[in-house]
C-alpha cells in the first residue's frame, strides 16, 4: 500500500516515520516534506504544495490513504477536494476546520453547546477592545482570530501589555504574525485568564466514534520557566500526569463527546484529529483553551514514539467509520521531545545555517526534522522550529536526560532551546 502525508513539519516527519513501520505499507510519500524526510530511505518527498496537484498525484499513484498534517491545507479545504475526487483522506472538512481556523467560531460554538471554556468577547474595533480590557483588568488573554502558527496569543499580565497586543493584532499592517484572517478582516478574541496547568488532549474521530490518543503536555513559551513570547511549541512529553483517570473521564464526557455531537447537530460532521488544549485547575476541572483540528506539533513526536499499534490500520478504521473496533497500544515509557529553534525565532527566524553532528536513529531516541532543507553538504535550517529531539525513558527524568544528551551533540549557529522541558511532571 502507498500512503501520503501532507505537510513539511516535525509532526509530518513523525507521522511518516510511524506509517513506514507498518508491514502493510510499501511507500510513504510526504508532500512537500523536509530535509529529514528527504534523508530517510523509507520516505519519499514529493515537491508539491498545490492542492489539486497533490490530489492528481494521489490518484495517479493509487494512494491508499492520505493524512493531512498542518492546519493550513485543512482550512483551505483540501479534504473536501480529495473527497470530491473519491480519494480516502483523514482530516476535517473546511467547515469543520473552523474550530481551529476561527477562534471566534470556536468560542461561539463552545458557548452554544455548553462546553466549558473561558468567558470571552470578540472585537474588530480597537477602541471597543481597549475599553473592554480596561473594564476587565489584567491578567487577560488576547488572541488573533485566524491561523497564526501558534504565535497569535498574548497572555497579558498587565494592562499596558494587553493594549499593546490589541494594537499589534488589530493594526498589524505588515502582518508579522502571519495570521490568515477570516473574511479578510482582523479580529481579536479577548478571554478571561484561566489559572491551572495546561495539557494537550488529542483524539481521532471518524464522524461518530472517538479514540483518545496518549495525553501530552506542550511548552508554549520560548524560554525556561515559561518566560518569553508564545511559540508554536518548544517541547512536549507524554503522558501528562496532570490528566488523571478522573480528569480523562471528565474531558471525554464534558468536552470531546459534546463537541463531536454539537458539530453534527450544527450539520458539520467532524472527522480527523481533534485536539483540545486544556487548562486544568487545582480541583481537577478541565476547561477548553482552544481547539485544533490536527495533531499538535511538537506533541505528535513523543506520542508517535510511544504508539505501538499500527498507525496505517488505525487510519483505515478511521476512514471506514469503524474506530469503535480500535484499541490503541502504548509503550509504558515516557517520551519527551525538545525543540531546537533557529536564531531569531519566533518573529524573525534565520534560515540557511548548516546542521552538523546529527546522530543515527536509535530505538529510544529520534531526531525529527521540522524547519530543515537539504543543503549541499547536509541539512540546513529552513524554518523557525528546526528539530525535535525525542527520547524514551522509564521516567520523565530519564527521558529528559536522554533527550538532552542527544541534543547537546547537535550543532547549528544560533540554536535556541529550553533546558527544562518536562519540569512540571518532574516537580510532581
Amino acid at each position: 500500500m502507498k500512503v501520503l502525508v501532507i505537510g513539511n513539519g516535525g509532526r509530518e516527519h513523525a507521522l511518516a516515520w510511524k506509517l513506514a513501520q507498518s508491514p502493510k505499507v510499501q511507500t510513504v510519500f510526504v508532500a512537500p516534506g523536509n530535509g529529514g524526510t528527504a534523508a530517510d530511505p523509507k520516505l519519499t518527498n514529493v515537491g508539491l504544495t498545490d492542492y489539486a496537484a497533490i490530489a492528481d498525484f494521489a490518484q495517479a499513484e493509487k494512494v491508499a490513504v492520505t493524512v493531512v498534517g498542518p492546519e493550513g491545507p485543512l482550512a483551505g479545504g483540501i479534504v473536501d477536494l480529495f473527497r470530491a475526487r473519491g480519494l480516502r483522506v483523514f482530516g476535517p472538512t473546511q467547515a469543520a476546520a473552523q474550530l481551529e481556523s476561527s477562534k471566534a467560531f470556536a468560542k461561539a460554538f463552545m458557548q452554544r453547546h455548553h462546553i466549558p471554556t473561558a468567558a470571552f468577547e470578540t472585537f474588530t474595533d480597537a477602541k471597543a477592545a481597549h475599553a473592554y480590557v480596561d473594564a476587565q483588568g489584567a491578567p487577560i488573554v488576547i488572541k488573533a482570530d485566524g491561523l497564526a502558527a501558534g504565535k497569535g496569543v498574548v497572555v497579558a499580565m498587565s494592562l499596558p501589555q494587553a493594549h499593546e497586543a490589541i494594537d499589534w493584532m488589530l493594526s498589524d499592517s505588515d502582518n508579522k504574525l502571519g495570521v490568515q484572517h477570516n473574511a479578510g478582516q482582523a479580529r481579536v478574541v479577548i478571554e478571561q485568564f484561566l489559572e491551572g496547568e495546561e495539557a494537550s488532549f488529542i483524539v481521532m474521530c471518524d464522524g461518530k466514534n472517538v479514540v483518545s490518543l496518549a495525553t501530552s503536555q506542550d511548552h508554549k513559551r520560548l524560554l525556561d520557566d515559561d518566560q518569553g513570547p508564545n511559540t508554536g511549541g518548544m517541547g512536549a512529553y507524554s503522558p501528562a500526569p496532570v490528566v488523571t483517570p478522573n480528569v480523562h473521564a471528565k474531558v471525554m464526557h464534558e468536552i470531546i463527546h459534546p463537541t463531536i455531537a454539537g458539530m453534527a447537530k450544527d450539520g458539520i460532521v467532524f472527522t480527523g484529529f481533534l485536539y483540545a488544549g486544556l487548562m486544568i485547575d487545582s480541583s481537577g476541572q478541565p476547561r477548553t483553551v482552544e481547539f485544533n483540528c490536527r495533531m499538535g506539533d511538537p506533541e505528535t513526536q513523543p506520542i508517535m514514539m510511544r504508539l505501538k499499534s499500527d498507525l496505517f490500520d488505525v487510519l483505515m478504521h478511521a476512514t471506514d467509520g469503524t474506530l469503535d473496533k480500535v484499541e490503541l497500544e502504548w509503550d509504558r515509557r515516557v517520551a519527551l521531545g525538545v525543540v531546537m529553534a533557529a536564531a531569531g525565532y519566533p518573529l524573525a527566524p534565520r534560515k540557511g545555517d548548516p546542521i552538523t553532528h546529527l546522530p543515527a536513529d536509535a530505538p529510544d531516541a529520534m531526531v525529527f526534522h521540522a524547519g530543515t532543507a537539504p543543503g549541499s553538504t547536509g541539512p540546513v535550517t529552513a524554518g523557525g522550529r528546526v528539530l525535535c529531539v525525542t527520547a524514551l525513558g522509564d521516567s520523565v527524568k530519564l527521558a529528559q536526560q536522554r533527550a538532552y544528551d542527544v541534543l547537546r551533540g547537535i550543532h547549528f549557529d544560533g540554536a535556541q532551546y529550553r533546558r527544562d522541558i518536562g519540569y512540571r511532571a518532574i516537580k510532581r
